[in-house]
């Protein structure tokens, strides 16, 4: 997955989500790599940091 991709992503879910959709993101990573699916897992990874750079400095 690119980076564009990644990122058009993360806002998707923030938008559906708002200020829960970094959480969203790491549970869907962890069930992915619960499950076995590595590659899975780290997109979501990509995908919660995103969100984190988006939300900025001063959310947690």
């Amino acid at each position: 997955m690119t980076i564009s991709e990644v990122q058009e992503h993360a806002r998707k879910l923030f938008a559906a989500h708002g200020d829960k959709a970094e959480y969203e993101a790491a549970q869907r990573a962890r069930q992915l790599e619960e499950d076995g699916k590595l590659e899975e897992a780290e997109v979501w990874r990509k995908v919660r940091e995103a969100i984190h750079q988006m939300r900025g400095p001063h959310a947690s």
